[in-house]
């Protein structure tokens, strides 16, 4: 147990905001809409009431701290899907180019120089060139939010600390279809990034 709290003790760090990227998964249309709140009530109910309130936040503060601020949506690269995963055609996975599936929820709309990703896979890392990007823009720190916790968000986490980025998981910025979903997967990935409130990353980029 003491190990355990040491080790999570040396994740926590200062980082330079200039060098840190606000990394929204996933937060498109085919993940949350009427059809889907329909099926995930909980799922909804924490979107809106939590969820997308602080992701706003997030990005108006990284906006302000001069931080980075990048999307990555699910989309194919092809009309027919060609390009998906293995995993994405077993499972039917298919989000048609410049769909509406595929496009940022209005109320995250990225900024003209926000740099969105196409992925066909769960993991960001695996099927975009996210890390020769941010190694361009020079960003050590990541900074993961959006959908799902447990599945593509917990892709991001374990890849960006695998590759040498510092990750950071902002636990009242991600959802999954339950509540218990949700906190299995934070306690599943702890050990691979620090874990902060909306709240306590606002207020240390104010004091950056």
């Amino acid at each position: 147990m003491q190990r355990e709290q040491d080790a999570r003790l040396t994740r926590i760090r200062p980082f330079d905001p200039q060098k840190t990227c606000l990394l929204l998964i996933d937060t498109q249309n085919c993940v949350w809409n009427d059809d889907v709140a329909a099926r995930f009530p909980e799922f909804d109910a924490t979107i809106r009431t939590t969820v997308l309130p602080n992701q706003k936040k997030l990005i108006a503060a990284f906006r302000k701290a001069g931080g980075e601020v990048m999307y990555t949506v699910m989309e194919n690269l092809t009309r027919d899907g060609r390009d998906r995963s293995l995993d994405y055609k077993l499972s039917d996975f298919f989000i048609a180019k410049g769909s509406w599936d595929a496009r940022v929820l209005d109320e995250l709309a990225p900024g003209d120089d926000d740099i969105v990703l196409s992925k066909t896979s769960s993991g960001v890392f695996n099927s975009t060139n996210i890390e020769y990007v941010l190694r361009n823009i020079g960003i050590d720190t990541v900074v993961i939010t959006g959908f799902l916790t447990d599945q593509c968000v917990d892709h991001a986490v374990r890849d960006a600390a695998d590759r040498g980025f510092y990750p950071i998981c902002v636990s009242d910025a991600c959802a999954t279809h339950s509540k218990e979903r949700h906190e299995t997967a934070l306690n599943a990935f702890k050990g691979y990034c620090r874990t902060v409130t909306t709240q306590q990353l606002i207020n240390e980029l104010g004091d950056a």
